[in-house]
């Protein structure tokens, strides 16, 4: 049997129909923040679970899940019981990170007799001297989605490289053109766990814990070694991905914040137990230390009927992110908008930060509002999701893509710098946007599909050079 949920059953249908699967515009973005779009009818959909690191339990079948013990002599229902073990066994408690499985077939029968393949254009770290482009701030219009047939996988394209993913230590940014389901066709990466960021129409991953969907606007992380699929929801489908070859995904330190506020625990969201149980010819992708390979099998490695553990994908909506910010003077540093952080063995260093410029209220006084000019150590990749960034209302549009490497100097435009230093400082909301940074401790190499896109703005860096010099030589 495939266990299959209906589309039209209450767990197809926790999606909230009055935030828009298509962002693009300004029009779109007033639409959602007048309904105060985002909000769940309830506060954890049905086929979720919530909380953040938790150690969960869910089975698709009554009683498929021993009790009291992981490994019984003999299980319910005749599965195999596994363990994914996404930290070495001695990490301490609050590090260690494992789940048991209990599957149709045990993952030893969903490979033997691999053979190469190739993504060429998903490429890994160290990838070097791709293309003689010198450095500079860059970016990128968004890359229109193509008529032909792209799954996830064929239709990953990477931006930048950095680190090294034998030394489990970088990342990568890519962004995903999606126009065709993964039929029969499954995947997981050995290499690092991957955060997707929808920027246009759904997604909804079949993983082996279960089925999550995810819409603009909401954020989707998958660790490494889990095996799933990818399928349209809505057509053809735009995003950007983050693959973290390092430590995995956690929550910030609070600090002095205390113990409420940015991204909330219970918000996270992981999926129930759901699974396949097909007999047919199935293909099988690993991406190892750089490289693809593929088997052939006759059945769907989906088949994990119940688990427990605390490794394992999760969503979260952005919407839900409640931001902390100035209440009296100054722009605070952006690492305050800090959704996820993927430490490294630095203390305050991040190996990956994910951060989000998100709705929220601008009512610092006698300050420059929009983020300061700057050069920073951390390399910062950039996308919209959807309405205007304020430091670059011009020239960055949803989909798009800005880079600003280590050491390279940037900050508002012209147009933002002015608006900034001569409006009447009143209370503002900013209204009807989310920007995402992927900032990482090591400087990001752009690859050859980057630096020879059609989209690359030649132009970018002119949006400075407007900027006066105003300079009195006395105080003012």
């Amino acid at each position: 049997m495939t266990q299959r949920l209906d589309p039209g059953s209450p767990l197809h249908n926790f999606r909230d129909d009055t935030w828009p699967t298509r962002k693009d515009s300004m029009a779109d973005a007033a639409k959602i923040a007048a309904s105060g779009g985002g909000q769940y009818a309830q506060a954890t959909p049905v086929g979720y679970m919530p909380g953040f690191g938790n150690d969960f339990e869910t089975e698709a079948l009554p009683g498929a899940l021993p009790v009291g013990q992981n490994s019984p002599q003999r299980t319910a229902y005749g599965l195999y019981a596994e363990q994914l073990s996404g930290s070495p066994f001695t990490a301490p408690r609050g590090a260690n990170e494992r789940s048991w499985l209990y599957r149709i077939r045990p993952s030893v029968q969903h490979g033997s007799k691999f053979g190469k393949t190739a993504l060429p254009f998903w490429r890994t770290a160290p990838s070097l001297a791709e293309h003689d482009r010198p450095i500079g701030q860059l970016r990128w219009s968004p890359v229109p989605i193509p008529k032909e047939n792209l799954t996830f996988l064929t239709g990953m394209r990477t931006m930048t490289t950095a680190g090294d993913v034998n030394t489990q230590a970088g990342m990568a940014a890519h962004i995903y053109l999606v126009t065709q389901s993964m039929q029969d066709e499954y995947f997981y990466n050995a290499d690092g766990e991957l955060l997707i960021v929808p920027q246009h129409n759904s997604l909804l991953f079949f993983t082996e814990f279960g089925k999550i969907e995810v819409e603009p606007g909401e954020i989707c992380v998958i660790p490494r070694g889990i095996k799933f699929k990818v399928e349209l929801v809505n057509g053809p489908a735009r995003g950007y991905v983050c693959e973290n070859y390092g430590a995995k995904f956690t929550l910030p330190e609070r600090g002095p914040i205390g113990a409420n506020c940015l991204a909330n625990a219970r918000d996270f969201k992981t999926p129930v137990a759901a699974f396949e149980d097909k007999e047919v010819k199935s293909r099988l992708t690993v991406k190892w230390c750089g490289g693809f390979n593929v088997t052939e099998l006759g059945h769907s490695p989906l088949d994990v009927v119940a688990w427990h553990g605390n490794y394992a994908p999760y969503k979260y909506n952005l919407r839900h992110y409640s931001p902390v910010g100035a209440i009296h003077f100054d722009h605070p540093d952006p690492s305050i908008f800090t959704v996820l952080t993927a430490p490294s063995e630095t203390a305050g260093t991040a190996n990956v930060d994910f951060v989000i410029f998100p709705e929220r209220w601008s009512v610092a006084e006698h300050s420059f509002r929009p983020p300061w000019y700057h050069m920073n150590i951390m390399s910062e990749f950039m996308g919209l999701i959807y309405g205007v960034y304020d430091a670059k209302p011009e020239g960055f549009t949803p989909g798009a893509i800005s880079l600003h490497n280590c050491m390279l100097p940037h900050g508002p435009d012209k147009q933002a710098y002015d608006h900034a230093t001569k409006v009447n400082l009143q209370p503002v909301k900013l209204t009807g946007t989310m920007a995402f940074m992927f900032e990482t401790r090591f400087p990001q190499h752009l690859t050859k599909y980057a630096a020879e896109l059609d989209t690359l703005q030649e132009d970018y860096a002119d949006c400075w050079a407007p900027l006066e010099k105003n300079f009195t030589g006395s105080p003012s």
